[in-house]
């Protein structure tokens, strides 16, 4: 990196104190030390603080004209007292600058009050701001080429100053597909550099080279950069699948006309084909009777299924917006049959619902999505905008006799409004259910710190796809039921969010000295070190090591296999789904339809203090991974049990005894999209279910397989246990997952992925971190006999900032990785 970002915004946070710990902590590290510093925060005090901590020339990110001249002049003049560059957003008075004028105009003007108090043009960095393209919006297109034209024209009037822009904000409608948003990315970073673009928020090793952009790719993402014509985004959405890895060709199939009205409905909102709903819908109304049954009935169905595919990630904002466009046809088909069931009065109108983005945020792609969606059920929408003041929300939401509030944000400071509002909805004594939605809300942050505020309702709305059911049942006749299970969720985060709080912990440097104390004797040398891979793992060999208990609790059923099959209650059941299951596992064995691979490896290794760390050779000439490990830190109550890492399991460096690591990742998933789409085909959800059951069967059963051979290639080469001691797991060594218990940060995956290169076999990580095809199972090998399964539990700041340390992270980003490992977090 050319500048070190430290941004210590998070919900949870006391963001002032962490941001005067961590610049304090890492002034005195050679390596951080030469990067000037770029503090980050959308809170001022935050921001002053850092100023305060900085050695040297620093960089402060961001201040904006949104408050007007007086506040904008009083921050720059504190920022040139630190002799420090800022980075003004292209925000003012009236918003956020979306168009070439209004970014033109706001950077101009804050350039010239900013030379007027004596500021270096130097010193000055623009931010016109990177937007999102290709959301399926119309007012979004346009918003890629005019950043460019913008640069260029900002260059030109405001000689000296340097221009910046958050990247990854261009390519966010295609989150989830790695290989179109690098190339979205790449482009358009390879345009704008060319007009003047100085400096970027990006990650580097995800930027292709622009040469080496698939040309047909490169061609759909340049149409939509320039906009070059209003069927940009449909063709590169049409490109997505195929880039992201499938093969599944888009053709005219009209297949799905077969299906009964409400299947052929629901299948043309999942695929935002519109060419035949008004037909479909008079034939559901003439089939159901009433308007509002074809909106509840089958149009909803639809819409679940939509929201259930965009929580996963399978679809994205515009194949979303043209679902709804779907469903807005149909619903102005029915438009007059509404109105004369309204006037009949047999049907209530759903109400309206007033959304805003909270003061001091400017970010409303999601809130529009919503807005789309909703108004598409039937609400009333009305959309305040964004940067809404408390007061102008609650007075609007009284004066128009809305149904609820949804308030949205995005940067972390909206969390602290989102408090306020709901404090000032107590004190007018208001009812309204409130809705809270945004990339930083969380249903943590709504129980532990919203909900308490008011009375009233408050829920969160995970994502866009999820609002219709919210605001159906906050606004029920009688949401008596749901309002108590969500208060009863709430409250039961509180509690474990209080208890996490109590949790006793022991300093770092006192559980460091209580690990276990374990004997290293020689081991035998693995038959061969590196990398293998096999790509056809036997499918017949694996299927015999399947765990059938497994496959049962995936269907509700409890019981430990074979007994299941006998219990009183639930045995023929389970009996029948047995009989499936092997029926299935026959056909897919016989017919090769779905294919396991796998790649492991074993390496040299020795622990360091928590970490674990793996060479290229005997000789340890060289270092290939460095695994982090964490320690328990949770009071034991039994002085005499050892505090525990997955470290303690490898022979420590200074015992020159020569050990082992080794590491694997396996899938099952190869085909399995095909025989899901199959059973789909003939709407025969039951078999698509039970095929994907069964692939996570295989890839673990694929797993303890693989398991058994390099234990036998390297410490085991006697071992002879049948497939119930291998589900007992009664042999010598663990296999543990990253992101579980014993090494609960997903981010340690990365290192696990550079060394096998999982890749190459089509098993990926996805944004996330979690593997896909969801039939994979990754993980390290550790051969010491004594090593065991444990969860590593809650941990304290001395340890998530020596672990940041030893990870090179930031204590925020650490914090976030882990999660709910953090104590207080």
């Amino acid at each position: 990196a050319n500048i070190l970002d430290v941004n210590m915004d998070e919900g949870m946070l006391d963001s002032p104190v962490a941001m005067r710990t961590f610049l304090n902590t890492i002034a005195s590290e050679p390596e951080i030390a030469r990067l000037p510093v770029m503090v980050d925060s959308s809170k001022w005090q935050v921001l002053h603080i850092g100023l305060q901590c900085l050695q040297g020339k620093g960089v402060v990110n961001s201040i904006s004209l949104k408050d007007g001249e007086a506040a904008f002049l009083e921050k720059a003049a504190i920022i040139r007292s630190y002799g420090a560059a800022v980075v003004v957003m292209a925000f003012d008075e009236q918003g956020q600058a979306a168009d070439t004028e209004r970014r033109l105009q706001i950077g101009q003007r804050a350039f010239k009050l900013l030379i007027d108090v004596g500021f270096p043009a130097e010193d000055i960095i623009i931010d016109p701001n990177v937007l999102a393209i290709a959301t399926g919006l119309e007012e979004h297109a346009n918003y890629a080429v005019s950043f460019i034209e913008s640069t260029r024209l900002l260059k030109q009037h405001c000689p000296g100053i340097k221009i910046s822009g958050g990247i990854s904000n261009l390519s966010f409608a295609f989150r989830g597909n790695e290989p179109v948003r690098q190339a979205m990315n790449s482009a358009f970073l390879y345009h704008a550099i060319a007009a003047g673009l100085d400096m970027g928020i990006v990650n580097a090793g995800q930027i292709a080279l622009y040469s080496d952009i698939a040309p047909e790719l490169l061609v759909a993402v340049e149409d939509v950069i320039f906009n070059r014509d209003s069927g940009a985004t449909d063709r590169l959405v049409a490109l997505a699948d195929r880039f992201k890895g499938g093969t599944k060709k888009r053709e005219l199939d009209l297949s799905w006309r077969e299906q009964p009205v409400a299947g052929r409905i629901a299948w043309a909102l999942v695929h935002g084909t519109v060419d035949f709903v008004e037909h479909d819908v008079a034939e559901a109304l003439a089939e159901l009777g009433t308007p509002l049954a074809v909106i509840e009935g089958p149009m909803m169905a639809g819409m679940r299924q939509v929201g259930d595919l965009f929580g996963a990630g399978k679809m994205f904002l515009p194949q979303v917006v043209k679902s709804a466009r779907v469903m807005k046809r149909g619903v102005a088909w029915l438009e007059p049959h509404l109105q004369a069931a309204k006037q009949a009065g047999t049907m209530a109108s759903q109400g309206a619902i007033l959304m805003a983005t909270v003061k001091g945020d400017v970010h409303d792609i999601g809130k529009n999505i919503v807005g789309v969606v909703l108004a598409c059920n039937g609400w009333e929408i009305i959309d305040l905008g964004v940067m809404v003041p408390c007061e102008t929300i609650l007075r609007e939401a009284e004066t128009r006799g809305v149904s609820a509030i949804g308030l949205s944000g995005l940067i972390t400071p909206s969390l602290d409004e989102m408090v306020h509002v709901a404090k000032e909805m107590q004190v007018r004594g208001m009812q309204l259910p409130l809705l809270i939605g945004g990339a930083t809300t969380s249903k943590q942050h709504t129980a532990v710190k919203i909900a308490p505020a008011y009375a009233g309702p408050v829920v969160h709305v995970l994502d866009a796809s999820r609002a219709v059911e919210v605001a159906q049942q906050v606004t029920a006749a009688n949401p008596d039921v749901y309002l108590g299970q969500v208060r009863g969720d709430q409250e039961q985060v509180r509690q474990i969010h209080a208890l996490r709080q109590a949790t006793p912990l022991v300093p770092l440097s006192q559980v460091q000295n209580r690990r276990p104390q374990l004997s290293f004797a020689e081991v035998a040398k693995p038959q061969k070190l590196g990398r293998q891979v096999q790509m056809q793992v036997p499918l017949a060999a694996v299927a015999q090591c399947i765990d059938w208990t497994f496959l049962f609790s995936a269907w509700d059923l409890k019981g430990r296999y074979p007994q299941i099959l006998q219990h009183p209650d639930h045995g023929e059941a389970a009996r029948d789904l047995f009989a499936s299951a092997q029926a299935m596992l026959q056909t897919i064995v016989s017919q090769n339809q779905l294919e396991i691979r796998a790649v492991w490896g074993v390496w040299p290794a020795h622990s360091q203090g928590n970490d674990v760390v793996l060479f290229a050779d005997e000789e340890h000439s060289h270092e290939v991974a460095r695994f982090c490990m964490l320690r328990q830190q949770q009071q034991k109550t039994d002085a005499a049990k050892p505090y525990l890492s997955l470290a303690d399991f490898v022979a420590p460096r200074d015992l020159q005894v020569p050990d082992y690591v080794g590491g694997f990742a396996v899938t099952a998933g190869i085909g399995l999209e095909k025989l899901v789409e199959a059973a789909m085909a003939e709407h025969d959800d039951y078999s698509a279910i039970l095929a994907k059951a069964l692939a996570d069967r295989l890839a673990e059963a694929a797993t303890e397989w693989l398991h058994a051979q390099v234990r036998r290639s390297w410490y085991a080469a006697d071992e002879s246990l049948d497939n119930e001691a291998l589900i007992a797991e009664r042999y010598v060594g663990i296999r543990p997952a990253i992101g579980y218990p014993a090494c609960p940060d997903h981010t340690e995956k990365l290192k696990l992925w550079s060394l096998l290169r999982p890749d190459e076999l089509g098993i990926t990580l996805t944004e996330t971190l979690a593997m896909y095809p969801g039939a994979s199972v990754s993980g390290l090998y550790l051969g010491h006999p004594q090593a065991r399964y444990f969860s590593v539990g809650q941990v304290g700041p001395d340890q998530v900032a020596d672990y940041a340390r030893r990870k090179g992270m930031g204590v925020a980003e650490v914090e976030r990785a882990l999660g709910s490992s953090v104590a207080g977090g």
